[in-house]
């Protein structure tokens, strides 16, 4: 199988709802990346001048402040898009104001921002798929919101534990306290004495720059 015919059934796969025209032009005017793990798709700050849809694996989208401090929004996978760079297609020169890392090493499509307001136009599935990631994003937005404002600490990392477990589809995380701590927007003080306590209960393992899910769910 060679690379064109793998992306066609790959597009096919994870995008079905679109309709066989749009389809066709995705492939005629989108560009194949392959990012590995560790990279970045996105950088806060950067001009956006495409829209990436995930064909394969798994993306980090978070926010940054002037001082380096993150705050973990939500994950891309198979299928989605990011729907702050589908809010930024719409004004030309747009910088960035996430940042997106690859979590898993990744294949995308890269559309060019300038299909944007004529695939709205032409094709009810875009318009709808659009539609949709704005809506899931928004709310996966809210549930962040909601974490910060009205969980503990020791609520929100345990729901961020499982979170990640079910992105990785893994019960063995590979996280460091500090990158938890930066996702979280804590301290690492803060993440290690809590992440003893739920191994005090039997209910994780830590483990060298891992952590395993033993019983949180």
């Amino acid at each position: 199988m060679n690379q064109k015919e793998e992306i066609v059934q790959l597009l096919n796969r994870y995008f079905p709802e679109f309709e066989e025209p749009l389809r066709q032009e995705i492939m005629l005017h989108a560009h194949v990346r392959k990012i590995r793990a560790g990279q970045f798709l996105m950088k806060t700050g950067k001009a956006i001048d495409s829209i990436p849809l995930i064909l394969e694996g798994i993306v980090k989208v978070s926010r940054e402040d002037d001082a380096g401090n993150e705050l973990f929004i939500y994950h891309l996978e198979s299928g989605d898009a990011c729907a702050i760079s589908l809010v930024c297609s719409s004004r030309q020169n747009k910088q960035s104001e996430i940042s997106a890392e690859v979590v898993e090493d990744v294949t995308i499509l890269e559309v060019n921002i300038f299909n944007m307001d004529s695939w709205m136009m032409k094709y009810p599935t875009w318009y709808r798929f659009v539609l949709g990631t704005y809506q899931r994003r928004f709310e996966e937005l809210l549930n962040t919101l909601d974490s910060i404002a009205f969980q503990k600490m020791d609520e929100r990392l345990v729901k961020y534990l499982k979170t990640k477990a079910e992105t990785l589809n893994s019960l063995n995380l590979p996280l460091t306290h500090q990158q938890i701590a930066q996702e979280l927007n804590s301290s690492r003080e803060v993440i290690s004495r809590l992440l003893k306590k739920l191994e005090q209960r039997g209910q994780i393992q830590l483990n060298r720059n891992e952590i395993r899910i033993i019983d949180l769910f």
